[in-house]
């Protein structure tokens, strides 16, 4: 394992991360707080507690998941993609380093700007609601496996994108309203008896409801399904990875 070298592509997608922080850090936190003024501190005064807690509190973990999923996506597939872009693709392909290695480097380092984020919102959030956290080893399990399976998912787009374009679709056309339909806002057992089992097709519903359980202890699903559905998509993701570079997937720039 040439540990040197997944250091390299790590450190140099963090780094670009620092260079951009109004853009990758500042923007997404930004975003959020102004859900958590209007629909936490504003509307969310207004509206009758969920499960038995306030409406503010009750949509943080949705929110955090929201900007997990689209940044962790968003991250790992323009961080592979750049390269295949501007050309510098060979020069990583060409150099002694294993498909591995590459994947640990970009997921790596995509995943670790999606946790950071979400835990920046996760205290950016204690300025506008009360909330508490009754579990707190299992939120940060389900932070990091969200964050490391979506990265590998955003990492699958990039490596198959052949434009800017493509590049976007699926974060802003299937992630952004997935997680919206998921029940980030509200609880699935609010919804008619038909739209509650075909929401349960959804797979973000599983995640946002495991991570809302880690924080106050209710869920719309098992948090052992949650916990299983999460594992499936990250080994799904894996496969096909493995099946792109088994098959010597080539390269478009």
């Amino acid at each position: 394992m040439n540990f040197y070298a997944i250091k390299a592509i790590y450190l140099f997608e963090l780094a670009r991360t620092w260079r951009t922080l109004m853009q990758s850090i500042a923007s997404p936190v930004l975003s959020t707080s102004l859900y958590f003024i209007v629909f936490g501190s504003a509307i969310g005064s207004r509206m009758v507690a969920i499960d038995g807690i306030s409406y503010g509190a009750f949509i943080v973990p949705g929110l955090i998941m929201l900007t997990v999923l689209t940044e962790s996506t968003s991250n790992a597939s323009f961080g592979i993609y750049m390269p295949k872009f501007s050309g510098t693709i060979y020069e990583i392909l060409s150099a002694p380093i294993s498909a591995i290695e590459i994947i640990l480097g970009y997921v790596g380092a995509a995943a670790s700007k999606a946790i950071l984020l979400g835990l920046i919102i996760l205290l950016t959030a204690r300025f506008f609601v009360d909330f508490s956290i009754e579990h707190p080893l299992w939120m940060l399990a389900f932070l990091v496996l969200t964050a490391i399976s979506f990265s590998l998912f955003g990492f699958i787009i990039g490596v198959l994108a052949n434009s800017f374009e493509q590049l976007q679709i699926v974060p802003l056309m299937v992630i952004t309203p997935l997680t919206f339909l998921g029940g980030s806002f509200y609880s699935i057992s609010m919804l008619p008896p038909l739209w509650q089992q075909i929401t349960l097709f959804n797979p973000v519903v599983y995640l946002i409801s495991g991570f809302r359980w880690s924080f106050y202890g209710v869920a719309d699903v098992n948090v052992g399904l949650s916990l299983a559905m999460i594992l499936l998509f990250m080994a799904l993701c894996i496969g096909v990875i493995c099946w792109i570079f088994h098959t010597g997937y080539k390269v478009k720039v």
